[in-house]
Order: structure tokens, then sequence, then C-alpha cells
């Protein structure tokens, strides 16, 4: 099935005014890395006035929403902190909400301070991540160091740009020898883009430690419906009423779909025009095509 192109005003109020909720991708919908895509400002701005409910989605696991929120702020599109929702908080939400983590045990955090700010919100009790002990790491290896401990309950894995060998060591140690200990990923990103190429994303460096467990890690981050729950668990909305915006068919497009949701692709982002409308389109199909979320801009004309 070929999903329809919206290019018309008509195609546009349509799709609207069907919209109580936008759930929406961030690069490559909002803005493409330092500069917002042209129309976006005005498209948010008027669907506030329309008291239209907008939640920024991101797979983006070392951002608080403090911290999201000051992202959106620098490029002047004004976000709340409740419009704001990385995979650090949904994760944190997660353990706190959905699974009802227990007070007296605390999270191993291969990850970094926005992801424990998270943490602290919920008062979940952590170790590991910023802390100088497991950060600063050189050879050779204190095999001491790796010793099990049945208060930690789980291991939460995110991007880690000081990922080393005693991290890993440390959160399989607690992992194999602890069998009520969870593992779980932000998300499973093996790539992620900034300045206009593609870097190792959070899924390439938690590979070791889902490898070396031996477990299989509940993962929070989109496509996944994990993500979805944490959303409902905050935010209250019709899912038939809502609406998935991305730029990527395989992690925006597919949890739009693993969450029963209507879903909109943007072109000019990751996904290839072929992919949708070449000889042999992908097997993930949208609900609907546009060439940019900037384009809705022309429903606030006079």
């Amino acid at each position: 099935m070929t999903p329809p192109l919206l290019n018309t005003k008509e195609d546009y109020r349509k799709l609207v005014d069907s919209v109580d909720t936008f759930l929406l991708d961030c690069d490559g919908v909002i803005y493409h890395g330092p500069k917002v895509v042209p129309g976006v400002k005005i498209v948010l701005d008027m669907f506030r006035e329309q008291g239209k409910k907008i939640i920024f989605v991101t797979n983006n696991g070392t951002k608080s929403r403090r911290k999201l929120k000051e992202t959106f702020d620098k490029l002047g599109l004004g976000a709340t902190i409740e419009e704001c929702f990385g995979s650090a908080y949904a994760s944190a939400v997660y353990l706190a909400e959905v699974m009802n983590f227990p007070k007296d045990k605390k999270v191993y955090v291969v990850g970094e301070e926005g992801l424990e700010e998270e943490l602290d919100s919920f008062g979940i009790q952590h170790c590991g991540g910023s802390d100088p002990e497991d950060r600063e790491f050189k050879p050779p290896i204190v095999w001491e160091d790796f010793k099990p401990d049945d208060s930690v309950g789980a291991v939460l894995c995110a991007f880690d740009s000081w990922i080393n060998y005693k991290k890993m060591g440390k959160a399989m140690t607690y992992l194999r020898n602890n069998p009520e200990c969870v593992l779980i990923q932000t998300n499973t990103d093996p790539t992620f883009p900034t300045h206009g190429s593609l870097y190792p994303g959070s899924g390439s460096l938690s590979i070791g430690i889902v490898k070396s467990s031996g477990r299989k890690p509940l993962v929070i981050g989109k496509p996944n419906k994990h993500m979805m729950d944490a959303i409902l668990a905050h935010h209250k909305f019709d899912p038939s009423r809502a609406l998935m915006v991305g730029d990527n068919l395989l992690t925006d497009i597919e949890f739009g779909l693993n969450s029963d949701i209507r879903t909109l692709l943007v072109m000019g982002g990751v996904t290839p025009r072929e992919s949708i409308y070449g000889e042999n389109p992908s097997k993930t199909v949208p609900t609907y095509v546009m060439e940019s979320f900037g384009d809705l801009a022309v429903l606030a004309e006079k």
C-alpha cells in the first residue's frame, strides 16, 4: 500500500483537524542540527494556540527534560518541560511508575548526568554513571573491582562518552550474579547524527554488556512500545486522536505502528524517497507522507 503524499492546504487542514496530540521527533522534523526547519515555529505556535498537545519524543538518553528544554529555548521554540520526553526521562518513568522499582534497590548507570538527573527526580537510588571511581579508568584491570552486589536491582544503559572496561565489567557482574537484576537500555540506536555525519550510538556502546551478560534487555526508546507506555503513564490522551511525526521509518514510524497510532513521515531527513515511492519500497508504511512539517505553516495564514 502506497501512503498518500499530503501537499495541499485542504490535505493539511483535514489532517490537523483530526489530531489532538502531536508526538514529534526532533532532529529531522523540528530542526536539522542547529537550524530550525522553516515554518516549524509558526506551526508549533499555531498548535499551542489551538490547544493541541505537543510532545517532543526523542531517543536522546543523555539529556534530561531540563536540558532538552534549554535546547528548544536556544532555538527560539519555547518548549515547556511537560512537552519534552526523552528516553532518559522515559526510562525513569518506566522504572518508577510502570515497574514500581523497589525503594531499597539501586540502579547501576552506564550513562551520563542527564540520565542521573531524571532518576533523582523520581527518588531512584543509583550508582556508577558520573562517579569518578567508575568514569576514570586506566589499565591494568583490577579484577577485584567486579564484585556481586544484590542491592543493584537494574543496570540502565544509555549513551556514555566515558564507557570503559570497568563499567562493562561491573554491569556484567551484577547481571550474571543476580537473576533478579534487570537490564534496561534507553535505546538501541546504532548511530546518531551530529556535525554532518554519523557516529556510534547508544546501542553500539552497550552491545558488549548485552552480549557478555547473556541477558535480553528491556529497551525503552523508539520504536518500542515501552516508550509509549511511559508517555501514557505521564500524559493522558486519546491514541486515536494522536499522530507520530518523524523522518525515520525504523524508529519513528515503527514506534507509531507498534503503539497503534497514526504516523506521518516527513521527507528531507534520513529516509530516501525511494523507500516509499521506489520500485522496492520499505515494508514499514506510514499513514501519511509530506515534504516538511513546516509546510503546515500555510494554515496559519490569514
